[in-house]
């Protein structure tokens, strides 16, 4: 009966883990995002509206790729949430902060 107790104490501990571990993944992918459209919006010069966009396709893209990092790596999955982020970024720009976008990940 220990054993048991001691079994079901052990795996609510994993359980409880491994919630923490996913909540600190989201705050970096959260960090990350906000980070780079600040970056993005100096650079761009990018009104209110399109900063939200930014960020939500960045934290998007970040937590698909937070994903695929847990699972085996595809590339053929990584193009495809690449393709993903560089279509919705082109449609909340402009052609000419579009290209500026293109330039800044250049550099």
């Amino acid at each position: 009966m220990k054993k048991v107790i001691t079994l079901c104490l052990f795996a609510f501990a994993m359980i409880l883990g491994t919630q923490s571990v996913m909540a600190q993944s989201t705050i970096e992918i959260n960090a990350e995002a906000a980070e780079k459209t600040e970056a993005l919006r100096k650079y761009i010069k990018f009104d209110n509206v399109q900063r939200d966009n930014i960020y939500i396709a960045l934290k998007t893209y970040g937590e698909r790729n937070a994903r695929l990092d847990n699972e085996t790596t595809n590339p053929k999955a990584v193009a495809k949430i690449e393709k993903k982020l560089d279509d919705k970024i082109r449609t909340i720009l402009t052609e000419e902060q579009y290209d500026r976008y293109k330039t800044f990940l250049e550099e």
